[in-house]
C-alpha cells in the first residue's frame, strides 16, 4: 500500500516525524521467521511471494503527487500586483468602448493602455515562473540510490531478481561492494561493515554481526538498512522492510511531504503587495468616489482610478527583484556558492540560527591522525588540510621508529598508482577510513611507505574482525639475530593492552604491569575525550628457534603467539576541522548567528568538534566537564551552573515539545544554555529541531550532506547542501550547494544575503518616490479642476523605463561597513518595507519631487501664456472638443488641438522633471546611514544608469513617430531645468537627515527617519 493512500497528508508526516518503532531485531529467529512465514533455510515459496507482492506492493518509493505546473503559472499569473493591473486594464477596456460607443471620434488611447498592461502581466509572469521554477524531484534522486537486482533465496534455490520483486520474509545474500536492496536482519556473517554515513552521519564503517546490541533499530549491529553500501565481507539475512516501510523510505516520503513554506523574501514581497494595493485602492477609490460627487461623468472617474492604480503600482518590481536576486546569485556562484532557489540568497542574509551538520561540512570528511602516544608521552600530529601547520614532530625518537614500523606493516591500505604528484592528504587510498589516516601519516612523517613495506615481506595475516578486535600480519626479517619474522598487531586500545605483557619506553621493553596499564588506559580516556578513535599498537620479533626461515604459518589453526606481546604504543584519529571554520563561527558569532551543531555522529566527538571550532566557547562547561572537574555526581550539580549542553538523540525523543522548545528558548535568549549541540540525532530528530527554532521565530539555515540531512533541509528557511560530499538527495532538498563544502562559505552568503536585503530595501525606496509625483497630478486634476499633466502612459514610461535600470543598477551598491556587525533582522519588526521607508519616500522626496514637477509645469505653461491661479477651474474648457477658442491669460486663442499638444508636452516636461529629480534621488538611496560622500562612487553601473535613464528619456520625448504613441512630445533645453534647485534640496536634507541619524543613533531622528 502507498504511504499516501489513506489518511490526511498532516497525519502521514506526524506519523513520520515519530521515531522508527520495531522489534524485529530484539525478538527470538523462530518468532520472527514464523512471523513472516519464511524458511531459516528455503526462503519463501514463489506462491507466497507473489501474494505478498500484490498485497505490499513493490518495492520501490512511491512519489507524491506535486502542484500541477499550469496551477503554479496560474498563481504567478493572478498573484501579487496582477490582479491590480489587469483590473486596471480591464477598466481600461471598458472605458474605451464606452467612449467608442457614445463618440464619433473616440481615443485610442485607453485601447492601447490596457494591451500595454495585459502584455506586461503576461511577460512578467512567464519571467517570474521560469525564474523561480526549480526542480523539486526529490523521489528521483532517492530512485539513483536503488540496487537494480538482488541475490535471493525461494524455495531452497538461489535466484538473481529485481529489487522491485523483494518482499518481507524473503532470505537474501549481500557481499562487498553491494547496496543493501532493502531493510534486512542480519543471520550470519563474516567480517561484514556498511557505510551509514548517509543515515547516520557515521563517517566510519559500521561492523554488523547477528547479535543485537542495541534496542534502538539504528544502533543496533543486527540490522543493514535499504540504499547503504557493503564495504566488506558478505552477509546473509532476511528482509524485514521494503519500499516506503523501509528507514530510507521513510526519509524520502518525509522529505517530499515536508512543506517548507515561503521564504522570508516572498512573505516580505507578500506583505508590500498587500501594503501598497491597500493604499492604491483606498485611494483610487476615494478619488473615483470625488469625481463622480464632483460631477464627472463614469469615464472620466474609471480614468482618474486607473491613474492611481497605475501611480501607485511599482510595475518594474517584478524585473527587478528578479534581476537583483540573480545577479547575486551568480557573484555567490563565484564563490563557491550555488544557489538553487533565488530567494533563499536573502533567506541566508536573514538567518538567525544556522543548524550545521558536522561531518563534511565542519569538518574535512577524512580521518587523520591526530596524536600518537609512545614513551609516555602524547605528541601532536599535523591535522591541517595543507599539512603545513606549526606542528613540530621528531620521527627520529626510537619510540617512534617502533611504532611507525608497526603502522606501515600492519596495514592493508596503499595508496592508488598515478597521484604521485598530488600532496599526500589529498591521494585516493585503497582501504577503511582508519587505514587511510595512518598511512598518509606515515608518508607525511617518514614517506616511501610503499619501499618500506617490500624490505617486510608478508608472510601471513589475520583481518580485523569484530570478534578478535585486532588485525595480526607476520612479516619477514632481514639481518636480525635470532629472528626471521616480526608479529605486528593494532586494534581496540583495550585489547592489544590485554594481549600485551611488556611494553617499550624510551628504547627499553619492561614489563606491563598494573601501573603501566593505568596510565595507558589514561591516555587512551584522554585522546576518546578529545573525540578521537584510539588504535593500539604491538609487536614481537618471533624467535628463530621456534620460527625458522621456511616456518608455514596457519591462520585458520594459528600457529603463532598472539598474546605476550610488546606494547608500542597509540595513535588516535579524528575528522578534523576546517581551517576556516573557526573564523567563520566567530564572524557568524559577530553577526549575531547562532550556531548550532546537529549530527549523527557520538556526543564525545560532537562537543570535541564543537569546542574545536567554537560552537563551544573556551570557558563554556557542559554539566558532565563540571562534574568530572568538581568530582561530584551529576545528580547533585545544579544544571543552571552549564552554559553549554549537548543532548543525546535518546534524550531528546524523552522531551515533548514544550520541554524543547524551553530548551531552545533558553538558547536563543542566554538565559541558561548559551551554546547547545544535538548528538546521535536521527532524521526525525533534525527537522523537529529545525521545526522548535522557527517556532521560536528563528529564520533557520540547515547545512547537511547525507540523505538523513533531507527532510531538515527540505523545511529549513533555506537548505544549504554540500557539493563534493552530498549526497544527491541533499543537494535535490537544498535551496543553496556549497561548491566547496566549506563552512566558511556560508558567511559570504550571509554577506550577501544581507546585502540583497539592504540593496533591495534601497531599490524600492527609490522606485517609490515618483509614485507621489505619479499621483499627484491626478489629485489636482479632479480637485483644482486643472488640465492633467501626466498621462497612464508615461507612468509606465517612468516605472518600466527611466526608473527600472537604476532600480537594478542598486544590486550592484557594495555593502555599508556595518553590514555584518548587525544582528540578524527581526522578521517581525525589521520589514522590506515598513511605514519609515514609505514615509520618507511619499511625504518626504515624493512630495518634494512633486513640487519640483508642478514648479516645472507652471513654468512651461506660463511661457504658454497659461499662469497657474488661470487653470484652476479650467479643466472642462480645457477638454472641450466644442471650444477651439479658449483664451490664455494673455487672451490669446487656443484650439483644442492645440492645447492637447500643450498637454503633451507638459507630459514630457512633467516626465523629463521627474528624471532630473531621481538623479539625486539614487544617489542619496545608496546608503541608509553613512553619507553618499563617505560611501563613494564606486557602483560604476549605478554611474553608467544616471545618464542611461537620461538619455532614454530624450529617446522617449525626441524620437518621432515614438513620442506621439507614448503621448509625449519634444521640449525646449531648459524645461528641463526647473526642477534642478529641487533635485539639490533633496541631496541636501538627505545628507542632513542622514548625519543626524550618525550623530545620534538613539535620538528620535534615527527612531522615526530611518528605515
Amino acid at each position: 500500500m502507498s504511504l499516501w493512500s489513506n489518511d490526511s497528508r498532516d497525519q502521514k508526516l506526524k506519523n513520520l516525524k515519530q521515531e522508527l518503532e520495531m522489534d524485529e531485531h530484539k525478538i527470538p529467529l523462530q518468532t520472527l521467521f514464523s512471523r513472516l512465514k519464511t524458511d531459516p533455510v528455503k526462503g519463501l515459496s514463489q506462491q507466497y511471494a507473489q501474494e505478498k507482492l500484490l498485497q505490499d506492493g513493490p518495492n520501490a518509493l512511491k512519489p507524491m503527487k506535486g502542484e500541477p505546473e499550469w496551477k503554479k503559472f496560474l498563481g504567478k499569473l493572478f498573484g501579487g500586483f496582477h490582479l491590480l493591473l489587469l483590473f486596471g486594464a480591464f477598466l481600461c477596456m471598458a472605458a474605451f468602448f464606452m467612449e467608442y460607443s457614445t463618440s464619433d471620434e473616440p481615443s485610442y488611447d485607453n485601447l492601447w493602455l490596457s494591451i500595454i498592461l495585459i502584455l506586461l502581466v503576461i511577460g512578467t509572469t512567464i519571467f517570474a515562473y521560469y525564474q523561480e521554477r526549480q526542480s523539486s524531484n526529490i523521489m528521483d534522486s532517492f530512485k539513483g540510490m536503488i540496487p537494480q537486482f538482488a541475490e535471493a533465496t525461494r524455495e531452497g534455490k538461489k535466484v538473481t531478481m529485481k529489487v522491485e520483486d523483494l518482499v518481507v520474509g524473503d532470505l537474501i545474500d549481500v557481499k562487498f561492494g553491494d547496496r543493501l536492496p532493502a531493510d534486512i536482519l542480519i543471520l550470519s556473517c563474516s567480517n561484514f561493515k556498511v557505510d551509514n554515513s548517509s543515515l547516520t552521519g557515521e563517517s566510519e564503517p559500521q561492523t554488523r554481526s547477528p547479535e543485537c546490541t542495541h534496542n534502538n533499530p539504528l544502533e543496533t549491529k543486527n540490522l543493514a538498512f535499504f540504499s547503504s553500501n557493503a564495504v566488506e565481507g558478505v552477509a546473509k539475512g532476511i528482509v524485514i522492510r521494503v519500499g516506503d516501510n523501509t528507514v530510507m523510505g521513510r526519509i524520502a516520503s518525509l522529505t517530499s511531504g515536508v512543506d517548507a513554506g515561503p521564504t522570508p523574501m516572498a512573505r516580505e514581497i507578500a506583505g508590500f503587495i498587500r501594503l501598497v494595493s491597500f493604499i492604491a485602492i483606498s485611494t483610487g477609490s476615494i478619488i473615483f468616489t470625488v469625481a463622480m460627487v464632483l460631477g464627472y461623468s463614469w469615464i472620466n472617474s474609471i480614468i482618474f482610478l486607473i491613474g492611481i492604480v497605475m501611480a501607485y503600482v511599482p510595475q518594474g518590481l517584478v524585473p527587478t527583484v528578479a534581476i537583483l536576486l540573480t545577479l547575486t546569485a551568480k557573484r555567490m556562484a563565484r564563490r563557491n556558492c550555488l544557489v538553487k532557489n533565488l530567494e533563499a540568497v536573502e533567506t541566508l542574509g536573514s538567518t538567525s540560527t544556522i543548524c550545521s551538520d558536522k561531518t563534511g561540512t565542519l569538518t574535512q570528511n577524512r580521518m587523520t591522525v591526530a596524536h600518537v602516544w609512545f614513551d609516555d608521552t602524547i605528541r601532536q600530529m599535523d591535522t591541517s588540510e595543507s599539512q603545513t601547520s606549526d606542528v613540530v614532530f621528531d620521527n627520529t625518537v626510537d619510540g617512534w621508529k617502533v611504532l611507525s614500523r608497526v603502522g606501515k606493516l600492519c596495514s592493508r591500505a596503499e595508496f592508488v598508482p598515478g597521484q604521485e604528484d598530488r600532496p599526500i592528504s589529498k591521494r585516493d587510498v585503497k582501504g577503511d577510513a582508519s587505514e587511510q589516516a595512518i598511512l598518509k601519516c606515515m608518508e607525511q612523517v617518514d614517506s616511501n611507505v610503499a619501499e618500506f613495506r617490500k624490505e617486510f615481506p608478508t608472510a601471513c595475516e589475520i583481518p580485523f574482525n569484530s570478534t578478535n578486535k585486532y588485525q595480526v600480519s607476520v612479516h619477514r626479517l632481514k639481518g636480525v639475530e635470532n629472528s626471521n619474522y616480526i608479529l605486528v598487531m593494532k586494534g581496540a586500545a583495550e585489547r592489544i593492552s590485554a594481549l600485551s605483557s611488556t611494553i617499550l619506553v624510551n628504547g627499553k621493553e619492561i614489563p606491563l604491569d598494573d601501573g603501566w596499564k593505568k596510565k595507558i588506559d589514561d591516555a587512551y580516556l584522554k585522546l576518546g575525550g578529545m573525540g578521537e578513535r584510539v588504535i593500539g599498537f604491538c609487536d614481537m620479533q618471533l624467535p628463530a628457534a621456534d620460527f625458522p626461515d621456511d616456518f608455514k604459518f596457519d591462520t585458520e589453526n594459528v600457529n603463532f603467539p598472539i598474546k605476550d606481546l610488546r606494547f608500542v604504543g597509540l595513535m588516535s584519529m579524528i575528522d578534523p576541522p576546517r581551517a576556516a571554520v573557526p573564523d567563520a563561527v566567530r564572524l557568524c558569532r559577530s553577526a549575531g548567528i547562532r550556531v548550532v551543531m546537529v549530527t549523527g555522529d557520538h556526543p564525545i566527538t560532537a562537543k570535541a568538534i564543537a569546542r574545536s571550532v567554537g560552537i563551544i566557547s573556551p570557558n563554556n562547561e557542559t554539566i558532565e566537564e563540571i562534574a568530572e572537574r568538581l568530582k561530584i555526581p551529576q545528580r547533585d550539580l545544579d544544571p543552571k551552573m552549564a552554559k553549554a549542553i549537548v543532548i543525546h538523540g535518546a534524550d531528546l525523543g524523552e522531551l515533548d515539545q514544550d520541554q524543547l522548545d524551553n530548551i531552545l528558548r533558553q538558547v536563543l535568549t542566554n538565559m541558561h544554555y548559551s551554546e547547545i549541540v544535538f548528538a546521535r540525532t536521527s532524521p526525525q530528530q533534525k527537522l523537529i529541531i529545525v521545526e522548535g527554532f522557527q517556532r521560536l521565530g528563528s529564520i533557520v539555515a540547515v547545512t547537511g550532506d547525507g540523505v538523513n540531512d533531507s527532510p531538515a533541509l527540505k523545511k529549513a528557511d533555506i537548505g544549504i547542501a554540500m557539493g563534493i560530499t552530498g549526497s544527491d538527495v541533499s543537494k535535490q532538498a537544498a535551496d543553496m550547494i556549497l561548491l566547496d563544502d566549506n563552512f566558511a562559505s556560508i558567511v559570504t552568503g550571509v554577506e550577501q544575503g544581507r546585502l540583497v536585503f539592504d540593496n533591495l530595501k534601497k531599490s524600492i525606496a527609490y522606485t517609490m518616490i515618483t509614485k507621489i509625483p505619479e499621483a499627484a497630478p491626478f489629485v489636482v486634476f479632479i480637485v483644482v479642476n486643472m488640465p492633467l499633466m501626466l498621462g497612464a502612459i508615461p507612468i509606465l514610461c517612468i516605472d518600466l523605463g527611466s526608473d527600472l535600470f537604476p532600480a537594478i543598477s542598486f544590486s550592484y551598491e557594495r555593502p555599508e561597513s556595518d553590514i555584518m556587525k548587525r544582528k540578524p533582522r527581526n522578521m517581525f519588526t525589521d520589514k522590506l518595507v515598513d511605514n519609515k521607508l514609505l514615509e520618507i519616500a511619499f511625504w518626504h522626496t515624493g512630495i518634494l519631487e512633486s513640487f519640483g514637477c508642478f514648479f516645472a509645469m507652471f513654468v512651461i505653461l506660463g511661457e504658454n501664456g497659461f499662469r497657474p491661479y488661470d487653470l484652476m477651474g479650467m479643466r472642462a474648457e480645457w477638454d472641450s472638443k466644442a471650444i477651439n477658442d479658449l483664451k490664455d491669460s494673455y487672451g490669446q486663442e487656443w484650439t483644442y488641438d492645440a492645447r492637447k499638444e500643450l498637454e503633451k508636452t507638459c507630459y514630457a516636461a512633467y516626465f523629463a522633471n521627474v528624471v532630473v529629480q531621481q538623479w539625486s534621488s539614487v544617489l542619496t538611496r545608496k546608503t541608509r546611514r553613512l553619507s553618499t560622500f563617505q560611501h563613494g562612487f564606486e557602483n560604476k553601473l549605478m554611474n553608467f544608469a544616471l545618464f542611461f535613464e537620461t538619455v532614454l528619456a530624450c529617446f522617449f520625448i525626441y524620437t518621432p513617430g515614438l513620442n506621439a504613441i507614448i503621448q509625449l512630445r519634444p521640449i525646449r533645453i531648459t524645461w528641463w531645468l526647473p526642477a534642478l534647485p529641487f533635485s539639490f534640496l533633496n541631496f541636501l536634507y538627505e545628507e542632513v537627515r542622514k548625519a543626524w541619524i550618525r550623530k545620534y543613533p538613539d535620538g528620535w531622528c534615527s527612531r522615526e527617519l530611518y528605515y
